[in-house]
Parts: structure tokens; sequence; C-alpha cells
């Protein structure tokens, strides 16, 4: 009976997610749509879409908070690069910073008719995942449309954590930081895996937190030397996660 108990709850999260992730849709997507077709920045879209985030992390009681918020730089672009534990980690951080930023996106949303466009049109990137070389050129071709003191996101590890570990960092957002001599900003999300684990719909409701550190100046850094760039942030990034969370970080 209990497995069964167990079994009933967790379809009615699912139901219960997939509800209100339509709803959230039906409520912004025509004001986004619009903001993003007559917006020459999309600031206005991107600042829209926050509405979304809002209305899942509410709809399935789940509270953000932030440390160091205090450490981002008003006005100036950054690529910010965080770890990758949940699709929440994406409500969190949009919620959270406070910064106007763009996501690196998978080119298949670029043909979802209007949408597509309206992804477009916020100055958002697409990339090839499958060709390593057509991602870096779509990457570097988008940051040239950026409006000034945007930033943009990358998730480090390319992909969600299986196991809750944080995985080795690829190396292309450190990369056009580099090029463009734009800092990074390191970004730890802790919680999020609980809350909702990869590859499931059954979410529980709790706290997450967001992490900033204080901005690493790529300035001294050279192609030669760009693992070391992307070793210190990343251990800037682990030295911030709390896997245990919101239990205190066990101390080794």
């Amino acid at each position: 009976m209990e497995g069964k108990g167990h079994s009933l709850v967790d379809s009615f999260k699912v139901f219960w997610i997939g509800l209100w992730a339509a709803v959230a849709t039906l409520v912004v997507f025509l004001p986004v749509t619009v903001a993003a077709l007559l917006s020459r920045t999309g600031n206005l879209a991107f600042t829209l879409s926050k509405v979304w985030a809002r209305i899942m992390l509410a709809a399935t009681g789940v509270r953000v908070e932030i440390r160091g918020k205090e450490k981002i730089r008003p006005g100036q672009s950054h690529v910010i690069i965080s770890n990758h534990q949940s699709e929440y980690d994406i409500l969190a951080i949009v919620t959270t910073l406070g910064i106007q930023y763009r996501w690196i996106i998978k080119k298949e949303l670029r043909h979802v008719p209007l949408f597509g466009y309206a992804l477009y049109a916020s100055r958002n990137i697409f990339i090839d995942r499958g060709d390593h070389e057509q991602a870096m050129q779509s990457i570097r071709h988008g940051l040239e449309r950026l409006p000034e003191g945007v930033s943009v996101l990358f998730f480090a590890e390319g992909t969600r954590s299986a196991d809750g570990s944080i995985a080795p960092f690829k190396k292309g957002g450190f990369l056009v930081a580099l090029e463009k001599g734009l800092p990074i900003l390191p970004v730890t999300v802790n919680g999020s895996r609980r809350v909702l684990p990869k590859k499931s719909l059954v979410f529980h409701p709790g706290p997450i937190e967001v992490v900033v550190a204080d901005p690493i100046d790529t300035i001294g850094y050279t192609r030669e030397t760009l693992q070391d760039l992307v070793d210190r942030t990343r251990g800037v990034i682990v030295a911030n996660f709390n896997p245990g969370y919101p239990f205190p970080k066990s101390v080794d």
C-alpha cells in the first residue's frame, strides 16, 4: 500500500508540474513573443520571461536564496559559468541574478514557428551541439548581437549532472571570454538536484541556493594558459558547492 501511495503522489506531482508549465506558458507566451519581435535589444522579453520562472517556482513550492549578489559589476558584460544539476538551475538563476543575460540554446528550437524567431530576436544564441567548430562560430556571432552590458551564461559541464558531482568543464565559454576580454562570473547552484533530479518530473518542494563568487578577469590569460582559467573557475564553483544543501556543508 505504501508503494502504491508513493506512486499516486508521484503521478500527481508529474501532472501538477505539467499543468503549471502549460499555464505559465499561456500566460507569458504572447507578451514575451511580442516584446521579442518589437524590441531591438531583447531586454524586455528577457525580463518578462522571468514571470514564467516565478510561476513555476511558486507552483512547486520552491524558494531561491542568493549569496554574493553584490559581487556582480553593474553594467558589465560577463561570461557567466555555472554548474548544472537540474532544470531548476535555470529558474533559480534567472530569478536571482538581477542582470540581463542570454542563453546558449540548441539550434532545433530556432525552427519552432514564431517562438523560435522570438528567441532569436531576444538575442539568445543557437548552437549545433554536434559540431564544435560551428557551435563556436555561432557563439561568436551571437556575442556580436548582444546589447551593451548584457552577459551570456554557460553551463560548463555541458549537461546536467547524473550523480550530483560537478563534472569537468568544457572550454567553449572560457575561450569566448578570453577572445572578448570579458570577465568570468562563477555561479554555484545548490539544492536544485534534490528539488528535481535529471530525467524526472517528480519535484520536491524546498530551497535552492545561488552563490555568486568574485568575477575572474581574463586579462593575462592566453590560449596556452586557458586550462588554468578553467581550473581556477571550476575550483571556485566547487568550493561553494554543497551537495547536501540545505543541510550545512560537511567539513572533510
